[in-house]
């Protein structure tokens, strides 16, 4: 006759081991739910909305009175056959060239620069670079209108100081390049402190070892940054870039404070020539078909970065 064997009594210590890794594996998820939620909120239900509307006749009478009419991809056919639309996007990938590789020069050099400050020194340059980042973006821009003043504008005086005549009463928003330049000069002033900062804060992370090492064997200051501190940072360049592309790319409040996308179209990138088509035409059809290949050329462009990022996290 065979006897039953007693049943295995688990200990409380047993218990609490065998339950942490559920509780391990659940708890993060708790922690970033809320924020997952609130960028639902706020940013799907826009994105949904708007593509919604690109592809409907959705003009100022639906507007008012409801009642969209399906129009599939006509809106985009029409924009898409527009030539304007791809000299805008032409336009914006330039704007966002020139000033993406700017933020990301000088914010890197700024870095490496406060590396070196002594403390008094380097506290006294972060705090202005933090009040620069901190400044509303209307209260700069109104800030630069004034520099470039006309008659009033205190660059203008100051070139004409230096023997430059030309630019006495000189319109900067009245010649196309010249407000492309002012407000290239705008959007850096705005941008470099975030790419300064984050960079500096990597850059304290980076072992003293390393370039004590690196000197010893008669590296430069060029070659250490190449082979040490590069490498080293690659993946906090790589976030900071990407979040410099995405900010420039859809950059508008200063454009249309500025200059309003001209003279003529000199500063017209897509998130304005979105609004413009939307407002001007009342085709708010048109203007969600504009934003919605504003935001498919963005992801095309960020598609190599994550496409990386994933292939680091796999080799992990």
């Amino acid at each position: 006759m065979s006897r039953t064997a007693p049943a295995r009594v688990v200990s409380r210590a047993e218990r609490a081991r065998l339950t942490k890794p559920t509780a391990s594996v659940v708890w993060p998820y708790l922690l970033v739910a809320p924020t997952v939620i609130g960028g639902v909120l706020l940013l799907g239900y826009p994105l949904v909305r708007n593509l919604v509307i690109s592809v409907q006749h959705y003009g100022m009478g639906e507007l008012i009175r409801g009642g969209a009419e399906f129009a599939a991809f006509d809106n985009y056919g029409r924009i898409l056959s527009d030539p304007e639309l791809w000299e805008v996007v032409r336009r914006t990938g330039w704007w966002t060239l020139v000033n993406v590789v700017l933020i990301m020069v000088i914010g890197t050099l700024v870095a490496l620069m406060m590396q070196r400050l002594g403390k008094r020194m380097r506290m006294l340059v972060m705090s202005g670079l933090v009040l620069a980042w901190a400044s509303p973006v209307i209260a700069t821009t109104t800030v630069f209108q004034w520099l470039f003043s006309s008659r009033l504008g205190i660059v203008n005086w100051f070139l004409t100081a230096l023997g430059l005549d030309s630019f006495r009463d000189f319109s900067w928003m009245a010649d196309g390049t010249a407000a492309f330049s002012v407000l290239v000069l705008l959007v850096v002033w705005q941008s470099v402190p975030f790419a300064a900062i984050t960079l500096h804060s990597a850059l304290l992370t980076v072992p003293d070892e390393l370039y004590e090492s690196a000197r010893l064997d008669g590296a430069g200051g060029w070659r250490i940054f190449r082979s040490v501190t590069l490498p080293i940072l690659r993946p906090v360049f790589g976030l900071v870039l990407c979040l410099e592309i995405i900010w420039v790319f859809r950059c508008f409040a200063q454009i249309w404070a500025v200059t309003k996308g001209g003279p003529g179209d000199a500063t017209t990138t897509l998130p304005v020539h979105a609004y413009r088509v939307a407002q001007s035409l009342h085709r708010y059809d048109l203007g969600a078909a504009v934003s919605t290949l504003t935001v498919v050329l963005l992801i095309a462009v960020l598609v190599p970065y994550f496409r990386q990022l994933l292939r680091q996290e796999a080799d992990r």
